[in-house]
C-alpha cells in the first residue's frame, strides 16, 4: 500500500514532515499521529456518500446524469478536440424525437420525484447547435414532461443569437461556452473575433450570469499554461470579477493533436507545476477558478471523510451505473465523446449496448484506474482519478503525465 512522504514549508519557514497514503486518504504527522485539519471546518461526509464500484457495470433507470449525443457534426474543426477524428453514424433528427420520449419512461424512473428532480440532462454534440431542429423540440418535450430535471449543454457560441438566447434562458438551461481565452487561436477559430458572435455570447452572459448558469470553459495546454491569464482574460471581456470559469485542466491528448499541444517533456511539466502552484497561492487566489477550489475541496475531503481508493468515481464518472451516454435511437455509448460506429484502444466498439437491456449496457471500451499499476502507486490519485478511461499507450501516457503535474 503505496504511503508517500511530504516534505512541507510551513508560514514560519520550518519544514515539516507528513505521511500520506493514497489509498486510505490518511494524512499523519512524523510521529504517526492523525493530523488535526479541523481548523479548516469541513464537516466529515458518511461514507455510504461515496459509491461508485471499482469494477465497471451495467446502468440502471434510477439515473443521475443522462447525456443525449445529437451527433458529432460541428462547424468548426479544433486543433485539440476529443470527438476530432471519431467516425460519425448516421445522424439523428427532428423525426426521432417522438420514439425516443415513447420509449424513456422504460429506461428512465424520472428521478426522486418522477418529474426529474436530482436529474441532469445534458445535450451534446459535436457542436449542439448544429442539431437545433433537434435540440429544440428534444429539449421542449424533456421539460414538459420531466419538468424539475436540470439542463446543461456545452457549446462554442458561434451559433447563437437573441432568440436562441432567448430559448435558452425560458427553458432553464446552463450553458458553458468552450474558449481558451488568451489561448483559443491554440484550439481554433475565436467567435470573439466576430461582432456578432460576440454580441450574441455577450448577451446569453447578460442573461445567465445573474442566475448562475453560465461559465467559459477552458483547458490549459503547452501553448497556454497560465490560469492567471486565462481568468484575466475573460474578467476584462466581462466585467465580472470572479467570473465562473469551469474545466481548467491541462488538456487529455486524445489524438496526435492533443499529443502535439500537451507538455512533453519533464522540465516543462516541473515548469508548469510551480507556475500554476505560485498562480493559486499568491496571483489568482482559490476562488477565482473553480476546477482550483473544487479540487483543493475534494482533497481536503478525502483525507477528513477518510475516502478509501475503492470508493473513488473515474474522473468522468461514466463508469457509474446512474451515469449514461445515449443517442436518440437508444444506443448506449462510453461517453458523449464517441459514437455507435467508433472504436476504442482496445478494440471494441464504444456502443457498449441499448437503453432497452441497461444492466448489460458495461462499458467494456474502458480500463479503471484500479487495473492500471501506475495509478494505484500515484500520490494524486484521489484527484485525477485515472484520467480518461478509454485512453491507451502514448495518448493515455501523455494525460498521465499532464495530469500528474496538475494535481501535484
Amino acid at each position: 500500500m503505496p504511503v508517500f512522504k511530504v516534505a512541507a514549508l510551513d508560514k514560519t519557514g520550518e519544514v515539516r514532515t507528513f505521511f500520506y497514503d493514497n489509498q486510505t486518504s490518511s494524512l499523519t504527522n512524523e510521529d504517526g499521529t492523525a493530523c488535526d485539519l479541523s481548523h479548516l471546518g469541513v464537516e466529515k461526509k458518511a461514507l455510504g456518500a461515496y459509491t461508485s464500484p471499482v469494477e465497471m457495470q451495467g446502468k440502471t433507470t434510477k439515473l443521475k446524469r443522462l447525456r443525449i449525443q445529437l451527433g458529432l457534426s460541428c462547424n468548426y474543426s479544433c486543433d485539440y478536440c476529443s470527438q476530432r477524428f471519431v467516425p460519425h453514424a448516421d445522424a439523428t433528427n427532428p423525426s426521432d424525437v417522438p420514439a425516443f420520449m415513447e420509449a424513456l419512461p422504460r429506461w428512465f424512473d424520472g428521478g426522486t420525484d418522477g418529474l426529474g428532480a436530482g436529474v441532469k440532462v445534458e445535450l451534446w454534440g459535436g457542436e449542439p447547435f448544429v442539431y437545433w431542429k433537434t435540440m429544440k423540440p428534444l429539449a421542449e418535450a424533456l421539460r414538459a414532461r420531466y419538468p424539475n430535471i436540470s439542463f446543461l449543454v456545452i457549446t462554442n457560441g458561434s451559433l447563437l443569437d437573441e432568440k436562441k438566447n432567448a430559448w435558452l434562458d425560458e427553458m432553464g438551461f446552463a450553458v458553458g461556452v468552450s474558449h481558451d481565452g488568451p489561448g483559443q487561436h491554440v484550439r481554433g477559430p475565436d467567435p470573439l473575433e466576430n461582432p456578432e458572435q460576440r454580441a450574441a455570447i455577450m448577451d446569453l452572459f447578460r442573461r445567465l450570469h445573474p442566475q448562475g448558469r453560465m461559465s467559459f470553459n477552458f483547458v490549459l495546454n503547452g501553448s497556454n499554461t497560465s490560469r492567471k491569464a486565462v481568468y484575466e482574460f475573460f474578467r476584462d471581456l466581462t466585467g465580472v470579477d470572479n467570473v465562473p470559469l469551469g474545466e481548467g485542466t491541462l488538456l487529455d491528448a486524445y489524438d496526435d493533436g492533443g499529443l502535439s499541444n500537451s507538455l512533453a517533456t519533464g522540465a516543462s511539466l516541473q515548469a508548469f507545476a510551480v507556475q500554476a502552484f505560485n498562480e493559486i497561492v499568491s496571483d489568482l487566489g482559490l476562488n477565482k477558478v473553480s476546477i482550483v477550489n473544487n479540487q483543493v475541496a475534494e482533497f481536503i475531503h478525502s483525507i477528513v471523510d477518510g475516502r478509501p481508493a475503492a470508493m473513488l468515481d473515474q474522473k468522468c464518472s461514466m463508469n457509474r451505473s446512474d451515469n449514461i451516454a445515449v443517442d436518440l435511437n437508444g444506443n448506449v455509448l462510453t461517453c458523449q465523446n464517441v459514437s455507435p460506429v467508433s472504436v476504442a484502444p482496445n478494440g471494441k466498439l464504444h456502443h457498449i449496448g441499448h437503453v432497452n437491456d441497461l444492466a448489460n449496457a458495461v462499458p467494456v471500451t474502458a480500463r479503471h484506474w484500479s487495473k492500471r499499476d501506475y495509478c494505484t502507486q500515484c500520490p494524486v490519485l484521489q484527484l485525477c482519478k485515472g484520467s480518461c478511461m478509454f485512453l491507451e499507450g502514448k495518448l493515455w501516457d501523455a494525460s498521465c503525465d499532464n495530469s500528474f503535474a496538475d494535481n501535484i
